[in-house]
Parts: C-alpha cells; structure tokens; sequence
C-alpha cells in the first residue's frame, strides 16, 4: 500500500496570527450636526472607543476626559484658551430603582463646536438635539446665535425639565395631606417617607450646581455672537435653579409638617382607645368586687347559708351590678370620657 503523504498540522502561532483573524473594530457611537459652519456632536454614555474619536479629532485636556469617562463627576467649569468643559448634573427617574438618579452631563464648548457627552439617557437632552436635526429653522435659529447660546438653551432646557417633577411632587404632598384628614393616616406613612426621599435626592443633585451657575454669569462672551450678553442669558438659569431650590425647601417643610400632623393624629388615636379601655377597667373593677365578695365562703347579712340560699339573692346581686354598671356609663358619658 502507498504511504500517503502526512498532514501538516497547524501550528499554534499560526492559528493565532493577525492574518488569520482580524479583530472586530466598534465604530464610535458619534452624533452630530452641523449649521452655519457649528457643529453639535452628541456621545451618549461615551466608552473606550468614543474616548479614542475624541481624542483623535479634539485637543481636550486629558483630565478632561478622565472626569467624562469616570461618570461621577461633581458639577463644575473649566475654562482653557480653546474650549470651556462643563458639567451639569440633571435629576432624572430611574426606572429599574424607582427613585431619582442625577443624570451628568459633560459638555465641550469651542468657538465652532459644542460637544455633549450625557452618562445615560437625558431626555432635555435628547429632545434638544432631534429637534434641531429635524427642524431646519429652529436649527439655523440656535446654531446662528454661536455656541454659547446653544450651550445656554440645552442647560435652560435641563433645568426648565426639572420644573414638571417637582409639580408632580407637590401634588402628590396634597393628595397625602388629604388622605392624613380623611382617616387614613396609618396607609401613608410609606408615602411619606417615599415623597420624603425624593426631595432628599432632589436636593443633592441641585445644591452643587450653585456655584458652577454663578461662574457661568462670568464666562467670556468669546463664544456667542457679537450681539448677544452670555451674562444676561446665563443669569436667567439661575433664576431658574434658586426657583427649583426655593420649591424644594418648601416641599421640605411641608413634609415635615404632613409628618407632625400625621403623628399628632395617631397619637390622637391611641389616646382615644387608652381612654376606653381604662373606662371598662374602671367599671369593671366594682362589678369585680362584688362577684368576689359574694364568692367568699362565708355568710353574709341576710343571705343565710350559702349552700341553702335562695334564688333571689342571686338576682340582688345581679341587680346591684347591673345599676352600678348603667351609673358608671352614664357618668363617664357625661364627663365625656366614652
């Protein structure tokens, strides 16, 4: 039989060569548009390959990009002699933890474009940017007026979206201060401490933008047309934020009242059953007293032997507690005590 020729196996190397198998390249998740020479790019949740484009097409600072892809940045501004980075901090609901999450958004500004990097989806965000991709005036309208203007209406926008929240907040303080005088105060004590900590987390994500909006007043006009004042726009959100601040000290003090009321009532409540239930001791106690005076085994004044005595002590004695009974009610009704 012939020898047949052997198979050459496959070294490892080989298998595993760059030739062999070419690595999947994600493209970068970039949106943008453009109008009168401004661009608006928009990276929602940026990763490792975002982080590359931007590098490759910006000369941001790297502690910039560190501060986007960390995620947990504090509000704050920076401003470089190219470009002004920006983050603002959004409350947004979280679905999948039923609560209100801060939503960041890091925001580029440069003379000719604006780039928004939001950590999750923001919708004053979103609706913004589909909005001038699908209008054509309002995109010529915003983006004619420089990006410093369409950086002030995406944070007007952010804030301004804070607005329906809070009167969704409010209302629900109103419909538990119903339920609290309707009876019912046992059921909303979970509400309370629900609506209790949404303020909670509403605060937290707009008391560290103070600061940040004051400096914003102060920001050059490099970067907005030459006939608009950055100063008067940029005054205007934070009119907005001491409006949202001054609505969520309100509410704070509304809930620690609905809590004061809530607790007066039900203590109200246990006072009311403490006071019944001392006024059947009390008229308990001598129909008690009676019933074991004549359990004693021994005689008593008319009643002979207890072994040979008649019916009819029996029912004096029934008697005697059943008036006493009626006498008791009837004066602690009177002193309004039942």
């Amino acid at each position: 039989m012939p020898n047949l020729p052997r198979l050459r196996r496959a070294r490892e190397s080989e298998l595993l060569s760059p030739d062999s198998v070419e690595p999947e390249v994600l493209a970068p998740r970039v949106e943008e548009i453009t109008s009168g020479g401004l661009r608006w790019i928009n990276i929602e949740s940026p990763g490792g390959e975002e982080r590359a484009w931007l590098e490759e097409n910006f000369d941001f600072h790297a502690l910039d990009i560190e501060d986007v892809l960390s995620h947990n940045q504090r509000p704050k501004i920076d401003e470089y002699p190219d470009y002004l980075f920006l983050v603002v901090h959004v409350p947004v609901f979280d679905r999948k933890a039923k609560r209100l999450v801060a939503g960041e958004i890091d925001i580029f500004v440069g003379p000719d474009f604006m780039v928004t990097l939001p950590n999750r989806g923001i919708p004053p965000v979103e609706y913004l940017f589909e909005r001038c991709r699908a209008d054509d005036t309002l995109r010529h309208k915003l983006f004619a007026r420089g990006s410093g203007y369409l950086m002030y209406r995406l944070v007007d926008d952010s804030f301004d979206y804070c607005f329906p929240m809070l009167r969704k907040i409010g209302n629900k303080l109103d419909a538990l201060e119903e339920e609290i005088f309707e009876g019912r105060s046992e059921d909303v004590v979970r509400d309370l401490s629900n609506a209790k900590q949404e303020i909670i987390n509403f605060r937290k994500v707009i008391r560290p933008q103070r600061p940040v909006l004051r400096d914003l007043e102060n920001v050059k006009s490099r970067y907005l047309a030459s006939d608009l004042d950055l100063e008067i726009y940029f005054d205007d959100i934070v009119d907005a934020h001491e409006r949202i601040w001054d609505m969520l000290e309100n509410y704070k003090e509304v809930v620690v009242a609905l809590e004061e009321t809530n607790e007066s009532i039900l203590s109200h409540k246990v006072n009311d059953i403490l006071r019944v239930l001392t006024s059947i001791s009390v008229i308990v106690l001598p129909l008690t007293l009676i019933a074991s005076i004549f359990g004693m085994n021994v005689g008593l004044p008319g009643g002979g032997d207890p072994a040979t005595g008649t019916d009819v002590h029996f029912f004096v004695v029934v008697g005697i507690m059943v008036i006493l009974l009626v006498g008791m009610v009837a004066y602690f009704r009177k002193r309004r005590w039942l």
